[in-house]
């Protein structure tokens, strides 16, 4: 070959070469992810539209660094391991396998029915994008497959992952904080219980950061919660919306804080950062002060319109992140820690309350607050399977801040779901239902009598005075210690196996083990399909045959052809699967009968998807 021909391929090779390293390069890849101003344009041939990340119209010159120095010494969390003779070993780990098999079952179906997508319908096998169409329940489901053992099915799912495109999506709209939880959440808790090894798996972290951090971009640097993305792409304005859940404007702070944590990159972190100094200080001029309403104006931003206050749905993640923040700064920022202890005195006042059952258990719930025109604080005393989390919240809390007095409240918090449990037909909570508090400081005996008069008076007029109680309690379908069954589905929650698993790591008490297998074998003999594992419509509807209760070890109910199973229970199964069925609800359930120490919680601190990222040691 002639010596100016091979020149010639020599200069065009290192051309090529230096062109193909700046395009990763500014496409942030492992070695550069995070830190390039814009995202170039790319040409695309699949004919869908692809948003590219432009510079911001509204920048950030000076970013709030993350916290640095030698992490704190937080008091442990966990109990000692409890002393296990070989027969409750034996005992425990068939529960564990019978919760890991009902996983693999469900994670079989969506492999074969909907791989590389959102969910897989567990009744006609067929599948649905709610999450943009980028496989929420494969990355959602990663580090559970690791922490189970299925390392094969992991590597599969990592190499899938390559084929998951952040920069184009069907949906209009995405959901800014489900993105959060499930994809970034998902893919960096995958990075950390993997020790690392995957470096694709942060490479995606940080592709969800970008298309995220693209929601920050408006004048005040509050986050869009519905990001219009293909107005983004076309250069429209932005400005964060003027009516907004409280919980999609304060539940990222795990997962940009990590992902600053793990890049070096401070623009993550600096964007939850303003948020939670908005938070601080708005906390003392809402309607209630020391929480914050359902409903806030992020805009301006103002807390003081809405007169509605929960710690469940539409709320509860915000508070979820107060201590977990603190833990995955290292203690290092006290502001969560501060943040925390002016808002669970107000909810201890005014939102926990003792409730009437017919065990005369010690037992509480969460309700929700509804402040009057003349600024009276009323009670709607409903529990929601949402605000089941509280226990574990609390019980957290009460370790790593020093408030030992607030553990009993963690406690009864945690029973109080658990009763809700064990007193239900089917022995499954429903998503919402209305208890009787109990007078404050006064006793608390259960009497049928009383029960039957709440009954009566919230069901017995209308047209239909005069109506038995005995009628009301049939056709509401009532049981003992409830007097509404606002909302009778079970959609596959973890919120109550979350505490129950907290509850059982803090104390070491066998009540928590025992009634998570409870809790597990009534789940999983209802929902379970041929596909996988499906939402139920109404968790009341049960045959006329009855057995006694099987003993605890034994394996899960075997189910007939007909969707019964030997008690003559019929499920209303829907045709739905969220993918936190196996990223939350199965993870928890294996984890109370796994080592204790797998998943520490004085190493790792959990999600609200429950995805573990590390602790900074």
């Amino acid at each position: 070959m002639p010596a100016v021909r091979r020149v010639r391929i020599l200069a065009l090779t290192i051309a090529f070469a230096f062109v193909t390293l700046y395009y990763l390069s500014q496409r942030g890849n492992v070695w550069n992810y995070g830190y390039t101003p814009y995202l170039p344009k790319t040409i695309f041939t699949d004919g869908k539209t692809h948003w590219s990340k432009l510079p911001d119209r509204y920048p950030v010159t000076s970013f709030i660094p993350l916290p640095t120095g030698t992490p704190h010494k937080i008091p442990t969390v966990q109990a000692l391991a409890p002393e296990e003779k070989p027969k409750v070993r034996y005992q425990r780990l068939r529960r564990r396998d019978a919760v890991k098999e009902s996983f693999k079952h469900s994670w079989e179906g969506y492999k074969k029915n909907a791989w590389l997508r959102d969910e897989v319908t567990p009744l006609t096998g067929q599948y649905k994008d709610t999450f943009g169409g980028w496989a929420a329940t494969l990355v959602d489901s990663l580090d559970t497959l690791w922490i189970m053992g299925m390392k094969e099915d992991f590597a599969l799912a990592v190499k899938a992952i390559e084929e998951i495109d952040f920069t184009t999506t069907e949906t209009k709209d995405i959901n800014v904080f489900e993105t959060t939880i499930r994809y970034m959440g998902g893919f960096l808790a995958a990075y950390d219980i993997s020790g690392g090894r995957f470096p694709v798996l942060l490479t995606k972290a940080v592709e969800v950061g970008e298309l995220l951090m693209s929601c920050f971009d408006t004048p005040n640097r509050m986050p869009i919660s519905r990001w219009d993305w293909k107005k983004y792409t076309e250069g429209y304005a932005q400005t964060a919306p003027a009516r907004m859940l409280v919980s999609e404007l304060g539940s990222f702070s795990l997962e940009f804080t990590h992902l600053s944590q793990v890049t070096g990159d401070p623009k993550y972190y600096d964007a939850i950062a303003r948020i939670a100094n908005v938070l601080n200080d708005a906390q003392n001029s809402t309607k209630l002060p020391g929480m914050w309403p359902v409903s806030i104006d992020a805009a301006t931003p103002s807390f003081a319109e809405d007169n509605f206050f929960t710690l469940g749905g539409m709320s509860d993640s915000l508070y979820e992140y107060f201590p977990k923040h603190y833990l995955l700064l290292g203690g290092l920022l006290s502001q969560p820690k501060q943040l925390y202890e002016s808002f669970i005195e107000v909810a201890k006042e005014f939102l926990f309350f003792r409730f009437y059952n017919p065990g005369n258990l010690p037992v509480q719930a969460s309700g929700d607050i509804r402040v009057t025109d003349d600024g009276e604080n009323h009670l709607i005393p409903r529990g929601q399977h949402l605000t089941c989390f509280i226990g574990g919240m609390v019980g957290l809390a009460s370790r790593i801040f020093g408030r030992p007095q607030d553990l009993q409240t963690a406690e009864e918090l945690t029973q109080g779901c658990i009763w809700a449990y064990d007193a239900a037909p089917n022995q499954i909570a429903p998503e919402l239902y209305t208890v009787i508090p109990c007078p404050k400081n006064s006793a608390c005996g259960w009497e049928d009598s009383v029960w039957h008069d709440v009954i009566k008076t919230n069901y017995g007029s209308g047209g239909r005075t005069g109506e038995s109680v005995e009628k009301i309690i049939q056709e509401r379908k009532l049981w003992k210690g409830i007097v509404g069954a606002d909302d009778r589905r079970y959609i596959l929650r973890p919120e109550t196996i979350e505490s129950v698993f907290i509850m059982w790591r803090i104390t070491g008490k066998q009540i928590y083990q025992d009634a998570a297998w409870r809790m597990f074998q009534a789940i999983d003999k209802v929902s379970r399909t041929e596909v996988a594992a499906a939402a139920i419509a109404d968790i009341t509807v049960t045959g006329d045959e009855k057995e006694d209760n099987e003993q605890p070890g034994t394996e899960p109910r075997k189910r007939n052809d007909d969707n019964t199973d030997r008690t003559g229970v019929r499920a209303q199964q829907i045709d739905s699967m969220e993918s936190f069925w196996l990223a939350e609800t199965l993870k928890y359930f294996y984890l109370c009968f796994e080592d204790f120490d797998v998943v520490n919680l004085d190493e790792w601190v959990l999600n609200t998807e429950a995805h573990p990222l590390r602790r900074p040691r």
